[in-house]
């Protein structure tokens, strides 16, 4: 199954109040593996970049001004979003930004049932706890290290990890070895520990004697009531 985990950042916390789509990565998984295929994209407000925004991320409206707005670089992200069910962190933020953008320049919303969020798989998995991306990073073991500011591929990356585990992890190291190793194995062992000739045994005999049916008849005659005779007697 073909999923795509992404991530955006943003001018703001809604584009309700104006604010605008500025990055966006996303990270292709096959059957829960990465294969390697990724989009990520830049793209001009057509605003100002607030200043507490730009702390997050660090993206520079002077940086932006070079890049393409978002109506320009749409085709190519739809081609690779493709029908494949996206996955987000606080999804709802993410795909309200996603969505508006398309609707700004007349393509269609991505249907919310295509919507799966990370952060309500966090929630019903470890109630209580700090559930923020670097939160969860920290309880898996996933490297941030490289996370000095947010970055949309960078985020994207370390959640397709991050989903990965919430699903149930990859099971490292229980793969089994494929028949020629297995074969080889075996002739490096048995060639290099030299086994001594076997001798070969008659059959031990397993049918009771007589001797031992008789007494066996005898133990049984001792019995009240043996089980068998109920089940006997109501047949």
């Amino acid at each position: 199954m073909r999923e795509i985990v992404f991530d955006t950042e943003t001018t703001g916390l809604s584009p309700a109040d104006g604010h605008r789509l500025v990055e966006i990565g996303c990270v292709e998984l096959f059957n829960r593996v990465e294969t390697g295929r990724h989009f990520h994209a830049y793209f001009h407000p057509e605003r100002d970049m607030p200043g507490e925004a730009e702390r997050v991320h660090g993206l520079s409206l002077s940086f932006l001004s070079a890049k393409p707005r978002f109506a320009d670089g749409v085709a190519e992200l739809l081609a690779f979003l493709d029908d494949a069910p996206l996955v987000a962190h606080n999804a709802a933020f993410d795909f309200g930004f996603l969505n508006w953008e398309l609707s700004a320049c007349g393509r269609t919303a991505v249907c919310e049932s295509r919507m799966i969020d990370t952060l309500a798989i966090a929630k019903r998995r470890h109630p209580g706890a700090k559930l923020s991306l670097d939160a969860l990073c920290t309880r898996y073991g996933i490297d941030r290290s490289q996370r000095v500011k947010h970055g949309a591929l960078l985020d994207a990356q370390l959640l397709a990890q991050l989903y990965v585990e919430l699903c149930g992890g990859r099971q490292i190291g229980l793969g089994l070895a494929d028949a020629s190793t297995a074969a080889i194995a075996v002739a490096d062992v048995s060639s290099a520990i030299p086994l001594p000739p076997r001798a070969v045994r008659p059959p031990r005999p397993h049918a009771p004697s007589t001797d031992e049916l008789e007494r066996h008849r005898a133990f049984v005659a001792t019995l009240v009531s043996p089980l068998w005779e109920r089940f006997a007697a109501s047949g």
